[in-house]
């Protein structure tokens, strides 16, 4: 594979305030009310399009994808319970974490008693809202703060969810940066949730950001950006470009992304996929990362990554989902993430990205003993006033190891040394006529 930069620097941001426009970005997508299907996907694909040019999919009710049907599309106006005295209760207005998502339409007057087996509430968090689904199992039903519901007196209430499902489409967008091969990374993430500022307008909004971001840069690889509703989103999109997974060579599912919690990655089912290099890699200088083997419990990586595919797809979260007490609860909010933390999270991502674009295999052109590196000035060229980032050790390891079976990445990781200083010590070799590119 041509590499068009061999030990050049790339995208890794300074500080630029672009966690302050990830966060402004996910401000606009929290108040949307999403679901696997309807014109809550449709709306917040109209606002990260207006970041990157994306391409709209529309997956019609009925669709056969593998083993999953496309369910009917699912669409809320109101919904509101209005107790005795003629007082509003519970209102979708307030949010639309109250109402079951995809719940069927329902108007009707139920005493207390009868009402309670349709309202899901969190005893063990009695201030807070929890975040409940029935996609695939059709009922209807609230979502209430527990000591709310304790303080609902006996009587008649009434009850109104005005929604509807009826045959329609799913929709699912992508936006594809062409790079110098067909050779692809995939990053994706999932559309469907809710008023969930972590789990996942954190990482609808960075994902955009960064697809904004590579707009201008020239690159090897061709990155595809996927924001799809999970599970069926994903699948759909596997149904439909079948024939050309095989182009994926690394990707990335993100979720959870403006928290305080230190970075973590899952490992793609194969386990030693370059991603999963170059994730434990970048994260190993991290304070508190956690790198986790692969398991089929998650998000979308478990679909890539289904045995039919296995492609080299992790995750990539802050705290992880379901460890967290917000998760799923209405205290997953806007106050939760921070843009310091959705910048951090931004720049991992473009280091690993870089670390993907630049890293080549060399091949040592005298590997007969040490070549002299004095003659050919590269001493001097170390401790110039325009240093390379290069140091003595690191031309040392990269001729040492430059057998035609050493990436630069295989080398950060035996020698210690930083990629970074390993890569620039290969492009004054390579300028100085010490290496070629392997084949």
């Amino acid at each position: 594979m041509e590499h068009l930069n061999p030990g050049g620097l790339g995208l890794s941001p300074s500080s630029t305030g672009v966690g302050q426009e990830i966060y402004s970005l996910s401000e606009r997508l929290f108040p949307i009310c999403r679901s696997i299907t309807g014109d809550g996907v449709r709306r917040t694909l109209d606002i990260l399009s207006e970041q990157v040019d994306l391409e709209r999919h529309e997956v019609p009710t009925g669709t056969q994808v593998f083993d999953w049907t496309v369910p009917q599309e699912w669409n809320i106006r109101s919904a509101s319970i209005t107790g005795p005295d003629g007082q509003t209760v519970v209102d979708f207005a307030d949010s639309n974490l109250h109402v079951v998502n995809y719940s069927m339409p329902f108007k009707g007057t139920l005493p207390l008693d009868e009402l309670r087996r349709h309202i899901h509430t969190l005893p063990e968090q009695p201030g807070l809202i929890p975040y409940r689904t029935s996609y695939y199992a059709p009922t209807w039903g609230f979502c209430v703060a527990h000591d709310r519901v304790a303080k609902m007196p006996e009587g008649l209430y009434r009850v109104e969810i005005d929604a509807e499902l009826k045959d329609g489409c799913l929709t699912y967008g992508e936006y594809l940066h062409r790079g110098h091969t067909e050779r692809e990374f995939l990053l994706s993430a999932h559309i469907c949730h809710p008023s969930l500022a972590n789990d996942n307008c954190s990482g609808l909004a960075l994902l955009a950001t960064l697809a904004r971001s590579l707009k201008a840069r020239k690159t090897r690889y061709s990155y595809r950006f996927l924001f799809a509703p999970g599970t069926i989103g994903a699948l759909a999109w596997l149904s439909r470009n079948e024939d050309r997974t095989y182009l994926i060579d690394h990707g990335l599912v993100l979720s959870c992304l403006g928290d305080a919690g230190s970075p973590a990655y899952k490992r793609s089912r194969r386990g030693d996929a370059f991603i999963d290099r170059a994730m434990a890699y970048v994260l190993g200088g991290e304070a508190g990362a956690k790198l986790m083997d692969f398991s089929p419990y998650g998000y979308d990586e478990r679909q890539y990554c289904s045995p039919g595919f296995n492609l080299p797809v992790g995750m990539f979260q802050r705290s992880v989902h379901g460890t967290f007490p917000e998760y799923h609860t209405s205290a997953d909010n806007l106050d939760f993430i921070r843009p310091e933390h959705l910048e951090d999270s931004f720049r991992i991502l473009t280091e690993v990205i870089d670390i993907v674009e630049e890293d080549w295999t060399p091949l040592n052109l005298f590997p007969k003993g040490e070549p002299q590196l004095g003659k050919r000035g590269l001493y001097a060229a170390l401790g110039g006033q325009k240093s390379s980032g290069a140091t003595s050790m690191s031309l040392l390891w990269v001729l040492n190891l430059a057998d035609g079976q050493h990436s630069l990445l295989a080398m950060a990781e035996r020698s210690g040394l930083p990629f970074w200083e390993l890569a620039a010590a290969a492009k004054l070799l390579l300028d100085h006529g010490l290496l070629a590119a392997a084949l």
